[in-house]
Formats: structure tokens, C-alpha cells, sequence
């Protein structure tokens, strides 16, 4: 895809992504609009994967460490041919197979259960090692909440990867500024992010906007050239990007919203559609 049909296609994503969490009556939009972008990279341009056979054996891996945030990964998924994506307004309704966090037993395309904050990196973690004992060709990637590395869980499983030399795994931080309760900063501030993967032998890139399709391109393709140690791209994004009264606004860590916001929000995202189109 060319930078305008992943920014049109992230676009759609971000639709669905208001869609099925308004449909749901509850959810986490925030986190999920502004990891749209990157969703859409790892998933039409990046990873080798097919929708016709999401288990096949050299699959690239993928890992929602911030499992909260799977209306992002289900919008994806549906887009790029996994399952319907009518489906998307079952989310999390009573006998949907779309459940509130990533289920790897029934739902195509994911890879690993997820939600406990921390335990997704660990995940992924072991599916890297796995691939070097098998000899596999795979990579895996993982995507964590700026936020959910404040769990001590996420830097053990960054010294077992340094330490292991696993420059098969990719580590995206989604470092939006805004957790549930408030600024990471106030909250248990882990800044400086980049400094503390590279005390556990990462390679470090930092994407200054990481809802922009060049800078994530240029970032995963500088992870493939590293090898020897695992890379971690720490990238900064806009919190609930594309719906105006979302971005930046903690409010809308994990709520939904109601008929009147939905009807604006689809009307922003249908501007920036437009927008797009006239390029």
C-alpha cells in the first residue's frame, strides 16, 4: 500500500473502532484511536501474514500487550479480510466471539490472549525465544500502553529479551501520555522510556509522531537491519486521534460514547475521509 491507502484505511479502522465501542455501550476508544495508524502498518504493510490462513506456521506474530485496547486490533483485523466486519457492532455483547480483550481460542487472527497489563510482552517474549530454538524465520511483534509499563512485569521480560539477544521481537510503546487515571507523568511517571530499554540492551528508535505513516515506515525498517539485540520503537501519538473531543482528553480512556458524540465523531472522521480523497 502507498501512504495514502494506509491513511485511508486507517481512517475506516478508526470508524469502526467508535462504531463497535458506541455499539458496545463501553470499551477503551483512546488508546485504540491512537494506535490506529500502527495497527494498520503492522497489518497491510509490515507482517507476514495471511487472513486465509491465520495459523499458517511462518506467520509473523503479534502480540495487544494492552489487551484494553481491542477494538483497535478487531477494527484491523476485520479490515484486512479476518472476519466481517458487521461483526465489529457484537463487541462485547452477550455470545459474540468479540469479547472485551484479545481471545486467541475465537478470534482469527490473534495470537495470544491478553488484558492483565504486563503479561503480553512476556508473551511475546517467549514466542521470539521459540522462533530462535526452532530456527524459524517469524518475527513478533508487541504493542504496550505507555502507562502499562509502569508493571515490573514488562522489565523482566525486557532483561530475559536483552539478555537473550532476541533481535527477532520488536517492542512498540504507544506513548500517548494519558493513562486511566490521569498524565503518566503524575501518575508513576517511566520516563525517560528510551533510556530504560536501552539499559536492557535494546536498540532504541524513537518516532516523534507516531500517527505518521513515513515515520513508522521508516522506523520498522530500520528494526530489520538490527540485528544481535532487540528493538524497541518508542513512538508518540495523539490520544484518541481523529475524533476532536477525544484527543488528548483522559475522559475517554474507556468510555463510550453516546448517540449525540457518536454522530460528531463519525462526522470528524468523515471530514478527514474527505480530506484524503481530495489528495
Amino acid at each position: 500500500m502507498n501512504k495514502l491507502e494506509l491513511q485511508k484505511t486507517a481512517n475506516e479502522i478508526r470508524k469502526s473502532i467508535v462504531t463497535a465501542v458506541h455499539s458496545a455501550k463501553a470499551g477503551h476508544p483512546g488508546g485504540s484511536l491512537s494506535a490506529a495508524d500502527v495497527f494498520t502498518y503492522l497489518y497491510f504493510e509490515e507482517m507476514n501474514i495471511d487472513p486465509k490462513d491465520p495459523k499458517k506456521a511462518d506467520r509473523d506474530r503479534f502480540v495487544l500487550s494492552k489487551g484494553h485496547t481491542a477494538p483497535g486490533l478487531y477494527s484491523t483485523l476485520a479490515h484486512r479480510g479476518y472476519f466481517p466486519v458487521e461483526d465489529l457492532k457484537t463487541l462485547r455483547h452477550l455470545g459474540s466471539y468479540l469479547q472485551g480483550h484479545p481471545d486467541m481460542k475465537h478470534i482469527p487472527g490473534v495470537d495470544m490472549s491478553s488484558g492483565s497489563l504486563g503479561q503480553g510482552i512476556s508473551a511475546a517474549v517467549g514466542m521470539a525465544l521459540g522462533g530462535k530454538l526452532d530456527g524459524s524465520s517469524y518475527r513478533v511483534y508487541t504493542l504496550l500502553g505507555d502507562g502499562e509499563i509502569e508493571e515490573g512485569q514488562v522489565w523482566e521480560a525486557a532483561m530475559f529479551a536483552g539478555h537473550r539477544k532476541l533481535d527477532n521481537l520488536v517492542v512498540i510503546v504507544d506513548n500517548n501520555g494519558l493513562q486511566i487515571d490521569g498524565k503518566i507523568e503524575d501518575v508513576c511517571s517511566p520516563y525517560p522510556i528510551d533510556k530504560k530499554f536501552e539499559a536492557f540492551n535494546f536498540h532504541v528508535i524513537n518516532v516523534e509522531n507516531g500517527n505518521d505513516f513515513d515515520q513508522l515506515k521508516a522506523a520498522f525498517d530500520e528494526a530489520k537491519t538490527v540485528k544481535g539485540m532487540p528493538t524497541a520503537i518508542v513512538m508518540k501519538t495523539v490520544k484518541g486521534k481523529g475524533v476532536s473531543y477525544m484527543e488528548n482528553s483522559v475522559d475517554w480512556h474507556g468510555k463510550a460514547p453516546n448517540d449525540e458524540q457518536y454522530e460528531i465523531a463519525m462526522a470528524d472522521l468523515e471530514k478527514v475521509g474527505e480530506a484524503l480523497c481530495q489528495k
